[in-house]
């Protein structure tokens, strides 16, 4: 039997809208653009309900088309903004970003979790003449990162399951994880550690390190992340030196909430 509280979500469920956000979604940091037949495989739609979906999107100013490929436009991350924005991490991660790349001189990222990606919100870059190219509000397959890692390991356990039992795990790199066994076990570890080493599975040369940031309360809200290349910065000089100051950053963060 279907409890009246079930029976009111049911009702409430507006299945347009879902999967009108699942085509925002099919975009990610790998896929900015797109065409109608690329969109339509990643999410399972037909090519009718797609373009409907795309042609609201780019009336609305949240989608553009050019001739064949539909990419995102700025105006999306409006979206994540306003909720960001009302949980008041954005201006005190912000500043405590900047002092830490000035410091280590190193690109410092923070991200959240938005489906099976993450979503970078803010970045900090150092005075160095190459630095790490990740935009605001670009995605990557969460389980290729070490910030996707930090925030899977605090999903709830149910959330965590369902999570590897639906992913395909892709293999970007060489070093990329394939294994669902592995990824779980990877996962675990970052529960017991605190952090996250990622080395080269999103792009070769390019180490990864991560940390949850938490309210007061303790809940994690995103996570904090330093890239280095793997040619300069070792990982063992990334665990040694990166990684107490990037606890430190985040604490910092949770005083300021």
């Amino acid at each position: 039997m279907v409890s009246a509280e079930q029976d009111v979500s049911d009702r409430d469920y507006v299945n347009s809208l879902a999967r009108g956000l699942e085509v925002i979604s099919a975009f990610t940091r790998t896929r900015p653009k797109m065409t109608l037949s690329e969109i339509s495989r990643a999410t399972g739609m037909t090519r009718a309900t797609v373009r409907r979906f795309l042609l609201t999107l780019v009336r609305e100013g949240y989608a553009e088309k050019d001739d064949k490929l539909f990419s995102l436009k700025p105006k999306v991350l409006e979206l994540g903004y306003s909720a960001l924005s009302s949980m008041g991490i954005l201006d005190v991660i912000q500043p405590v970003m900047n002092d830490l790349s000035r410091e280590l001189q190193e690109s410092v990222f923070a991200a959240v979790l938005t489906g099976d990606y993450v979503t970078y919100i803010a970045r900090a870059t150092s005075e160095r003449l190459v630095n790490v190219s990740i935009t605001i509000g670009s995605t990557t397959p969460a389980h290729a990162v070490s910030t996707g890692r930090v925030l899977l390991a605090a999903e709830p356990n149910d959330a965590l399951e369902r999570y590897i039992d639906r992913v395909k795990l892709e293999p970007i790199t060489p070093h990329t994880v394939t294994s669902k066994v592995k990824l779980r076990a990877e996962i675990e570890k970052v529960r017991l550690e605190g952090y996250s080493f990622v080395d080269q599975e999103l792009e070769i040369g390019l180490g990864s390190l991560s940390v949850p940031v938490r309210n007061r309360e303790g809940r994690v809200l995103a996570a904090l992340n330093v890239c280095c290349p793997t040619a300069r910065v070792t990982s063992e000089d990334m665990r040694k030196n990166i990684l107490p100051e990037l606890i430190a950053a985040s604490q910092t963060v949770t005083r300021g909430m």
